[in-house]
C-alpha cells in the first residue's frame, strides 16, 4: 500500500511539474510578444528612459541582442575616431608645432624690396591644401591655397618700414612648395633661382605637412638706399619660433639676424643714436635683472656709508668689466662649452669671497684691487647677455659696447643710490652696524655658496684637455698677452688717477672703527651723500 501511495504522490508532483512548464513556457511566450511590440513602438513613440523601465520590470526578457547591438556600435565608433586621428589629412592640421624655422632673404633692389621667406607648411593651419591619395599634396591644384597661406601666416604678420615708414602690403611674385631635403636657401642667388625656377613635377609624392613653403614677396620703395626694419610677429606658427633674417645690402655685404618668436622692431641698418639707446637700455635691464651681479654689488657697499669713498672701488669694478666685455666682443674670450660655467662659478665664488671679507672685517684699503679682480670675471658674465644681441649692432659696435656700459653704470647708480641710504637707516635704528653686517654677509655669503657649488658641478660636466700646439693656440696666447698688458695698463691708469681717493677709503675705515665708540654700538655720525 506504502508504495501505491508513493508512486500516486510521484505522478502527483510530475503533473504539477509539467503543468509549471507549460506556464513557465506561456508567460515566456506572452513575455517576448509583449517585449517586441514594446520595442517596436519604443522605437518610434517613446524614449530610451521607458524602455529601461519596462525591461526592468520583466527581467525574464531576454537583453543579450540589445547588449550586443550596443556594443557593436561603440566598437564602429571606437574604430572610426582612431582612423580619423591616425590619417593625415586635414583634421591633424589643428596640431601646434613644436619648433619651427623660418628662413629669410631681404636684399633692396631698384625701387623694389624683394623679400624671399621659407616656412614649413605644418605650421600653417586653417588652410585647406588640396589632397591626393593618402594625404600627398596636390600640387597642380595647390597654387591658389599656396598664396592665401602665404598672405594669411606670413606676410599679414610681416611689417616692414622704409626710414620709419611702414610699407605697403606685398605683392606675392611667386610661391612654389619644396621638398625638406631642399637646400637652396644657402645664399640669396640660389635662394631667388629656386623659388622663381621650375616647380616639382605634379606626380610628387609628398605629405602636404612635410613639404617647406617657398615665397617671393616684392614691395615697393623709394630708394635701395634707404634704412629698413623689420617687425616681424611669426610666433603663432609653432611654440617655438625662430626666424633667421640675411639682408644682402646693395654693395653685397650681408648681415645675419636670429630672431625669437616676436622680437619688435628689428632695424636693419640702425643709425649710431639708435644703436646707443638700443644698448644703453639693454644694459640697464640686464644690470637690474641679473641678481648675482646686484649680490656682488650689494657685498662692495656693506662696509661704506658714504659714496666719495666708493668711486674708486665701483670705478675699478666699472673699468674692469668693460675691459673683458670688449675683448670678448672682439673675440679674444675662449669659445669652448667650458668656458661660460667657469665664468658663473667664479662670479658666485666673488659673492662668496666679499661676504666672507665683510664678517671677518678686512682692511678696506685694497678692496678696489678686488673689485677690479673680479670685475674682470664679471664683464664676461656680461659678455654672455651680449652675443645675441651684438647682432643688433649694425656697424657700430664699439658705440654699442660702450652704450651698454653706460647702462650698466646707470643702473648701478641707481641701486647704489637706493642700497647706501636703506643700508645707514638700516644700521642706524634697527641693528648695531658691525652685527648686522655680519648678518647680511652670511645670508649673502649662503646664497652665493649655494651657486657656486651647483655651478661647479655644472663646469665639472665638460672634460679637460690639454690642446695640442697649433698655430690657433699661439695666435689665442698673443690675443691673451695683449689683454694682460691692456688690464695692466688700465690699472695703472685708475691707480694714479683716482691714487687720492685712497685717503677717503681710509678715513672712512677710521670711521666705521669709532663706529663702536657711540651709546648702543649704533652709527653715530649722519649720513653724507
Amino acid at each position: 500500500m506504502r508504495r501505491i501511495f508513493r508512486l500516486k504522490a510521484e505522478a502527483t508532483s510530475s503533473s504539477k511539474s509539467h503543468e509549471f512548464v507549460e506556464k513557465r513556457e506561456a508567460l515566456k511566450s506572452a513575455g517576448s510578444l509583449k517585449s517586441a511590440g514594446s520595442l517596436k513602438s519604443a522605437g518610434s513613440l517613446k524614449s530610451t528612459s521607458s524602455l529601461k523601465s519596462r525591461m526592468s520590470r520583466d527581467s525574464r526578457r531576454p537583453t543579450h541582442r540589445f547588449v550586443a547591438s550596443a556594443f557593436r556600435r561603440k566598437v564602429i565608433a571606437a574604430t572610426a575616431a582612431a582612423l580619423t586621428l591616425a590619417s593625415p589629412f586635414p583634421a591633424a592640421a589643428h596640431d601646434i608645432p613644436a619648433d619651427v624655422v623660418v628662413q629669410a632673404f631681404v636684399k633692396p633692389e631698384g625701387h623694389h624690396l624683394r623679400m624671399i621667406v621659407r616656412a614649413p607648411l605644418a605650421a600653417m593651419r586653417d588652410v585647406e591644401f588640396p589632397l591626393r591619395g593618402p594625404g600627398y599634396l596636390d600640387l597642380p591644384r595647390a597654387d591658389a591655397a599656396l598664396r592665401d597661406a602665404a598672405l594669411m601666416w606670413i606676410a599679414n604678420d610681416l611689417a616692414v618700414y622704409e626710414e620709419d615708414a611702414r610699407l605697403a602690403a606685398p605683392a606675392v611674385a611667386s610661391v612654389r612648395v619644396s621638398l625638406p631635403s631642399d637646400r637652396s636657401f644657402e645664399s640669396y642667388g640660389e635662394a631667388f633661382a629656386h623659388v622663381t625656377g621650375a616647380r616639382l613635377p605634379d606626380a610628387t609624392s609628398l605629405y602636404w605637412n612635410q613639404g617647406m613653403l617657398d615665397v617671393l614677396f616684392e614691395y615697393p620703395i623709394r630708394s635701395d638706399r634707404s634704412r629698413f626694419s623689420i617687425e616681424p610677429s611669426l610666433a603663432r606658427l609653432g611654440l617655438r619660433v625662430v626666424t633667421v633674417v640675411r639682408v644682402v645690402a646693395p654693395d653685397g655685404a650681408v648681415r645675419a639676424f636670429e630672431l625669437d618668436g616676436n622680437p619688435g622692431l628689428v632695424r636693419l641698418d640702425p643709425r649710431w643714436h639708435q644703436a646707443a639707446l638700443r644698448f644703453v637700455a639693454l644694459g640697464f635691464r640686464h644690470i637690474l635683472d641679473g641678481t648675482d651681479h646686484l649680490l656682488f654689488l650689494f657685498c662692495l657697499v656693506i662696509p661704506f656709508r658714504r659714496l666719495r669713498p666708493l668711486v674708486l672701488v665701483v670705478t675699478a669694478f666699472t673699468v674692469a668689466h668693460s675691459i673683458t666685455l670688449a675683448a670678448s666682443a672682439y673675440g679674444f674670450a675662449p669659445g669652448g662649452l667650458w668656458f661660460p660655467p667657469l665664468v658663473e662659478t667664479l662670479i658666485a665664488a666673488s659673492i662668496v669671497y666679499m661676504a666672507l671679507e665683510n664678517i671677518v672685517q678686512i682692511s678696506l684699503r685694497r678692496r678696489w684691487m678686488i673689485a677690479f679682480a673680479f670685475g674682470l670675471v664679471h664683464g664676461f658674465g656680461f659678455s654672455f647677455a651680449l652675443r645675441q644681441t651684438l647682432q643688433f649692432a649694425g656697424s657700430h659696435l664699439l658705440t654699442s659696447l660702450l652704450s651698454f656700459n653706460v647702462g650698466v653704470e646707470l643702473g648701478q647708480l641707481l641701486v647704489l643710490a637706493i642700497l647706501i641710504p636703506a643700508l645707514a637707516l638700516f644700521f642706524r635704528f634697527i641693528v648695531a652696524e658691525r652685527i648686522g653686517t655680519i648678518i647680511l654677509s652670511a645670508l649673502v655669503a649662503h646664497t652665493g655658496w649655494h651657486w657656486m657649488t651647483d655651478r661647479w658641478e655644472r663646469f665639472r660636466q665638460f672634460p679637460l684637455h690639454w690642446p695640442a700646439i697649433t698655430p690657433e693656440l699661439l695666435l689665442t696666447a698673443v690675443r691673451w698677452a695683449i689683454l694682460a698688458v691692456i688690464v695692466a695698463g688700465a690699472a695703472w691708469i685708475v691707480f694714479g688717477l683716482f691714487g687720492g681717493l685712497r685717503n677717503a677709503i681710509n678715513a672712512e675705515t677710521a670711521e666705521t672703527a669709532e663706529t663702536d665708540s657711540y651709546p648702543g654700538g649704533h652709527a653715530g655720525p649722519p649720513l653724507h651723500l
